[in-house]
Order: C-alpha cells, then sequence, then structure tokens
C-alpha cells in the first residue's frame, strides 16, 4: 500500500498538498520536532488536521527532537493537546518520550525516527515490540541494505524520496559563534541560505542554518529518486517522503504531484521509462537552481559508505 509523506510550510500549503493527491501531512511545531519548513501552533495543526480528515487524509506530527531536561518536561502537555487534536500519528525517536507515552496512557500512535541511528532491522523491530507502527530510515543507507531491511520488518518503513538530507546536528551555535569571532552581522536561520564548502572543492554547498534545536548541516546533493522508484516498489518499500525545506511554495507542490502520479501510475500498472523520464525531466525543471540533486548513498556500494 501507498503513503505519501510530505511537509508543509503553512496552512495554504498544507491545503494545496491535499488537494493533489498527498496521503499524509507532516508538520509540527520547532521545540518539539527537527528541521521543519514552518513551526506550527497547537491551534494550526488542530485546523490542518481538521482539513486532512475532511478530505479523508492524514496528519503526521514530528516529535523526534532531541529532548534535554528542560524540554521533556513539556512534552506531555504538548502530546495531550495533540491527542485531543486527534492527530493521526507521530514521529519519536527519544526513549524517554516513548516511555512518557506509556506512563501518562497516550495513545497516538508512533513511528519510530531517531535520524541517522535507523539503520537495522534489529533495532527497528525493537521498537515495534514496545508499540511503534513504522520507522523512519536512515537517509545514508543504499539499496541493499533498504531491501535487506525490509525483508525482516513488517510494519512501513519511510523513505526519502525527494528533498535535502541532513548530516549534522548540534546543540550548540556553531554559525552564531563563527560569525561572533569574525564579528560578522549575520543572521542565521534557514532563511539566509547560508551554506559551506570543502576547500578542495569549492562547488560543494553544505546548507548550514541555526533554530532552537542547534546547528544543521546538509548535504551538498538533495534526494531525487524518481528514476529509482520502480526498485522501491519491488522491494515493498511504498512509504515515500518529500521534504521541502528547502524547496519553497508552488513549486513544491507542483513537485508533490509528479510523485502522485508515479503513486497513482503503479498502482493502475501503468509505469514506464518513458513516464518516468517525463517526470524526472518536470522534476528538474522545478528544483531550485541553486541545489543539486542526485540519488545520495542509494546507488553506493555498502562497503564505500564511510
Amino acid at each position: 500500500m501507498f503513503e505519501l509523506v510530505a511537509t508543509a510550510e503553512s496552512i495554504e500549503q498544507a491545503e494545496q498538498l491535499l488537494d493533489a493527491g498527498i496521503d499524509t501531512l507532516y508538520i509540527g511545531e520547532e521545540a518539539f520536532g527537527l528541521r521543519l519548513p514552518a513551526s506550527f501552533s497547537v491551534e494550526d495543526i488542530a485546523h490542518i488536521t481538521d482539513l486532512a480528515h475532511a478530505k479523508g487524509k492524514k496528519v503526521c506530527v514530528a516529535v523526534n527532537a532531541i529532548m534535554h531536561n528542560d524540554r521533556i518536561k513539556t512534552v506531555i502537555p504538548y502530546l495531550n493537546e495533540l491527542e485531543k487534536i486527534k492527530v493521526d500519528k507521530i514521529t519519536v525517536g527519544d526513549p524517554g518520550v516513548i516511555h512518557l507515552m506509556k506512563k501518562n496512557d497516550i495513545k497516538i500512535p508512533y513511528i519510530y525516527d531517531a535520524q541517522t541511528m535507523v539503520t537495522s532491522a534489529n533495532q527497528i523491530n525493537f521498537w515495534v515490540k514496545r508499540g511503534a507502527q513504522g520507522a523512519v530510515l536512515a537517509r545514508e543507507l543504499p539499496y541493499e541494505e533498504l531491501t535487506e531491511i525490509r525483508e525482516q520488518v513488517t510494519v512501513p518503513l519511510e523513505v526519502l524520496v525527494y528533498g535535502a538530507t541532513c548530516i549534522h546536528q548540534s546543540l550548540r551555535p556553531l554559525v552564531q559563534n563563527y560569525v561572533n569571532f569574525t564579528k560578522q552581522d549575520t543572521k542565521t536561520g534557514k532563511e539566509t541560505g547560508l551554506f559551506i564548502s570543502e576547500k578542495k572543492d569549492p562547488e560543494t554547498h553544505y546548507s548550514v542554518y541555526e533554530d532552537i534545536n542547534g546547528t544543521h548541516i546538509f548535504a551538498t546533493d538533495d534526494v531525487n529518486l524518481m528514476p529509482y522508484l520502480n526498485q522501491l516498489v519491488d522491494a515493498g518499500l511504498t512509504t515515500w517522503k518529500l521534504d521541502g525545506i528547502f524547496t519553497k511554495g508552488d513549486s513544491f507542490v507542483e513537485i508533490a504531484k509528479l510523485f502522485v502520479h508515479a503513486k497513482e501510475a503503479f498502482t493502475n500498472k501503468e509505469w514506464s521509462n518513458d513516464l518516468m523520464n517525463t517526470l524526472q525531466e518536470k522534476l528538474e525543471s522545478l528544483h531550485p537552481e541553486e541545489r543539486s540533486m542526485a540519488a545520495g548513498f542509494y546507488t553506493m556500494d555498502p562497503s564505500d559508505v564511510n
């Protein structure tokens, strides 16, 4: 069964994505969720959830932040509100949050999302036995490893098929520290468009920004698995995530429509190389010009991942 999951940067875009055919909206509040295009209040989440349910769609809320003592004290009231709103599921990576959910009898279904650490079937199955109804796979997994995990797990596994890949997070304000040291007057949020490059390769473009969760650094290439969707389908990996953190507005909605078209083609057994090439060409025209795309780790030999 296919599920297309997409981030949303506004209530208006959320409506557009629902109308485009997205199955699940992925939203949240930055105090509890990581690397979201926008931070939504509880009231906004309630409104978006009502919109989604009215259209027969779902909402998943990010509660996958790295929780320190001060923040984990506030997570239960937040989860209580999400339960009242009747969001369909949340993503969680902190065992402390999972423990508190059980202790406080919070019954929101959760997807295990510990970011780069979700790299084995045993780890996923550990959390499935403790209530997880799915898992978000690490973005740095080659196809061979993805298929091995799929064969050993019974719950849905989310794969990033379009969007940016975070390769480093630190609670420390690394960019602000640099700005202070160099005496620059520069904002460090994602709207500023900061990036770093390797000295040996000036063409690299590691996007970097800071928020309440610290410093986030992204891979040079955004992920695009449009040419490999047939492999994912054959492997039973049909929960596809679209991340619009660096692809804004109408462009992201139009890209979402391309993956909806792909999903429908597979469902109706109409997928072909010609269709893939057409969708790929349109995707390349919609993707931000300043950002490059590639398959990421997907096509790599596992022995070369180091």
